[in-house]
């Protein structure tokens, strides 16, 4: 004896659709702040004929509060020169640029023991500054 079974029409809803949407949309504004380093206060330093420095895979911050960010992650002054070198590896000297941002009141015995770190573990040091703007 032969059982014949109902066949069901499987459809997804169209609201399911839009759920589904709009959980990626979220998703995706999540993971964009993720890595937004907007939350650093900083204000960078000002001089004439700026030109660029390129692109890099290493960013140093040095904040107002005067603590010290490497792409956008807080470490401590003794973890500068180990982080950068590991993020660096072996890459070729023209790949080795560091960018520096320091807060434009940030004084000499801050930003000085983030050159010496960035030198010892062979980077390409770049300041990050603006152009400096004539008030009107």
């Amino acid at each position: 004896m032969k059982i014949t079974r109902k066949k069901h029409a499987a459809t997804v809803p169209s609201m399911a659709m839009g759920d589904i949407a709009f959980n990626l949309l979220i998703f995706f504004v999540i993971l964009a702040r993720a890595t937004d380093d907007s939350h650093l206060q900083w204000e960078p330093a000002d001089a004439e004929q700026v030109t660029t420095g390129g692109v890099s895979t290493v960013s140093v911050v040095i904040d107002v509060e005067n603590k010290y960010y490497i792409n956008g992650e807080p470490v401590g002054i003794a973890q500068i020169s180990p982080q950068i070198n590991e993020i660096l590896g072996d890459a070729p000297l023209e790949d080795r640029k560091v960018l520096l941002k320091v807060h434009r009141d940030a004084t000499a015995n801050h930003f000085e023991p983030v050159i010496e770190a960035v030198s010892e573990a062979g980077g390409q040091l770049f300041h990050i500054l603006e152009e400096k703007r004539v008030s009107p």
